[in-house]
């Protein structure tokens, strides 16, 4: 076999200027870089010997030290938290990324919308994203640039490492979205030629070795080149190289990427050079043994379950044994549930021999290693998947996905959740909104997806919705205000005063979250997304019947509701006030109303005038008082005992008579 070593491979200038500059800071200063400098750990581990350790967070860093700026650069409030804590920069971003950080910046200050081509959760983007402000957009497909909608103005720039043909697709949809594009075409030359030589070279050979770290987007973007042209692996250091890779080549390419050191590179280049030298020799067991280390992946067969671990034959001289903690991403998994005997499985070597002998294997991570690839794709397409939920713990749920996926509890559904445990054992749909497989951090959402359809609703109920519609709903959320409620994906408010003719203190006097109501669309926003909503406006109104129901001139009982300076407003029924002004209060003079009446007295008064159209109708206390003394009188006569008339001539007749008789 013949080894062929790619022309361009290894460190760039950017990583080599930032190793240099970190170097030279740790001989002088108390140095740490604002997360790894460069993504190759073995590279990492040697600057932490050095003393050039690593933090996460501004918070972490003190006056004394000198904070290193990696070659992916940052947004510009790092610079301003650096200056704030009185802190030495050490800038090593790479030239190529501040250019297009500087190309962001201006083109936000002129007004144009931008674009950064590129995985929105590598740093680099993150950083370009800081320097572009708010309304940048980063996007890594051409199916995500066909959801833009129209802008006047648009501007387009990639990662450094991106694909020259991938950045041109993009560019060409983006045409579609804008009358004026500008194309800044920032990915790095270097990065540019190192994949057209190992493309070459990956089409000359039978397999292909790539070297580097495996979070480092650029030596994984060599990778996916090289596969789809040969078959290609991936390792970090010449301990992965396996003799079965190379059984039947007649040639092999070794690439890196650039943020791989030579001395790495010549480690893997002298192994694969004395695999060539070597003749495996078949005639003894010894022979075909296969050669373990930590992080050899093994398949064998399951030949023994127990409580605490799961024996698998792996060929070797005594039997691999799976811990129960390594068996799967759930936990508390039973080893019943997850493998049985006879089963071929795939497993990683974690310890090549324990105490008695066995090789220690995991099969969590063998999984692990195998979705690593397919869940990058889905960090990528932003597709929805469905997993199963295995655990509760503190904040969320965790999901099978191959790696432990975490769930928020803010990111299951629409609204609050109370109990977690509700959703044990059930699947989700997902979608993955951060993922660092160095870190095996798997953050993922079934909120978004519910979100979205409910924005899809939302649109097409707002194009369908006109005023007068009459339509059902359910109360979700109350304030003092009103009451909203969900038509369909829009929350309309209902407000207070449209809830019922009468006057009520809160909305619920009347409603409770989680009822269903029938309510009228009586204002609608579509550009604004707001919808107005009417519960009493389908009821009719009381005082079509108030001039029938309150005829001038007759008396009514009713309940003082409300006190102002000029009188009082007095309930007669559902929805419908009189008011009875100050100077109708009493038959005297009244300076203040609440010296007659106070809120909750039962009052009795004449109807003065009543004008439904208006919806007003005047009462009179004193009036009232003054036809009921009147009534009162007039009872008082008829209940008087008739009296007949005596008359002068009555009088003086019988004194005649008296006269006559005595004569």
């Amino acid at each position: 076999m013949k080894v062929k070593r790619a022309t361009k491979a290894g460190f760039c200038f950017g990583v080599k200027r930032a190793l240099e500059m970190a170097e030279r800071t740790a001989e002088t200063s108390q140095a740490v870089s604002l997360g790894p400098l460069i993504h190759n750990q073995q590279v990492v581990k040697r600057l932490s010997e050095r003393g050039i350790q690593v933090v996460e967070d501004l918070d972490e860093l003190t006056s004394q030290q000198a904070l290193i700026i990696r070659s992916h650069g940052v947004a510009p409030s790092v610079y301003q938290g650096a200056e704030s804590k009185g802190v030495q920069v050490v800038d090593a971003t790479c030239p190529f990324v501040q250019k297009a950080q500087r190309l962001a910046a201006e083109s936000a200050q002129m007004g144009q919308q931008v674009i950064v081509m590129g995985d929105k959760l590598h740093p680099e983007v993150q950083g370009i994203l800081g320097w572009a402000g708010e309304e940048a957009i980063p996007i890594q497909t051409v199916e995500e640039a066909k959801e833009l909608p129209f802008y006047p103005h648009l501007a387009v720039l990639a990662q450094t490492t991106q694909l020259a043909e991938n950045f041109a697709g993009i560019v060409a949809e983006l045409r579609n979205h804008t009358g004026d594009l500008i194309v800044h075409n920032t990915i790095c030359n270097a990065t540019a030629e190192r994949q057209k030589v190992a493309r070459e070279l990956a089409e000359a050979v039978d397999v292909m070795v790539v070297v580097g770290g495996r979070n480092s987007a650029n030596t994984r973007k060599l990778a996916s080149i090289c596969a789809e042209r040969t078959k290609t692996y991936l390792i970090e250091t010449a301990d992965e190289l396996e003799n079965v890779w190379f059984e039947d080549a007649n040639n092999a390419g070794l690439t890196a990427g650039a943020s791989t050191p030579d001395w790495i590179i010549e480690e893997v280049f002298k192994k694969m050079s004395e695999m060539n030298e070597q003749e495996m020799e078949m005639s003894s067991w010894i022979d075909n043994c296969p050669e373990l280390h930590p992080g050899t992946r093994v398949t064998g067969t399951v030949v023994k379950i127990t409580r605490e671990e799961i024996f698998v034959d792996i060929g070797w001289k005594c039997e691999g044994v799976i811990p129960l903690g390594e068996l799967s991403v759930a936990r508390k998994t039973r080893p019943e549930e997850a493998v049985a005997i006879g089963d071929q499985i795939s497993a990683v070597v974690i310890r090549v021999e324990n105490e008695e002998g066995h090789t220690v294997l995991s099969k969590r991570k063998a999984d692990e290693e195998g979705a690593k690839d397919h869940l990058e794709k889905i960090a990528e397409s932003k597709e929805e998947i469905q997993a199963e939920v295995v655990e509760v713990v503190k904040g969320g749920l965790v999901v099978d996905v191959g790696l432990r996926g975490f769930v928020p509890a803010s990111q299951i559904q629409l609204g609050y959740v109370e109990d977690l445990n509700q959703f044990m054992g059930q699947t989700l749909r997902l979608r993955m909104i951060d993922y660092d497989p160095s870190k095996r951090k798997v953050v993922l959402s079934q909120k978004v997806i519910l979100e979205e359809e409910r924005g899809v609703k939302r649109t097409q109920l707002l194009e369908s919705l006109k005023e007068g519609d009459v339509v059902s709903g359910t109360v979700k959320r109350m304030a003092d205000f009103g009451v909203f409620v969900d038509i369909g994906g829009i929350d309309g408010l209902l407000h207070i005063s449209d809830l019922a003719y009468t006057r009520i203190k809160h909305p619920s006097d009347m409603l409770n979250i989680g009822d269903e109501v029938e309510v009228q669309v009586l204002k609608l926003d579509q550009q604004a997304g707001k919808v107005s909503l009417g519960l009493k406006q389908l009821k009719e109104s009381p005082w079509l019947q108030a001039a029938k129901n309150y005829p001038v001139g007759s008396t009514v009982n009713g309940k003082v509701v409300r006190i102002t300076p000029f009188g009082a407003f007095v309930g007669l029924g559902d929805g419908v006030d009189g008011l009875v002004h100050i100077s109708q209060l009493a038959d005297h003079h009244v300076n203040k109303v609440e010296d007659v009446v106070k809120v909750g007295d039962m009052v009795s008064a004449k109807v003065m005038d009543c004008k439904p159209e208006e919806k007003r109708i005047g009462l009179s206390i004193r009036e009232g008082i003054t036809d009921a003394a009147k009534e009162n009188d007039q009872q008082a006569l008829d209940l008087q005992s008739e009296i007949k008339p005596f008359t002068i001539g009555d009088a003086l007749g019988k004194e005649l008579q008296t006269e006559s008789q005595d004569s």
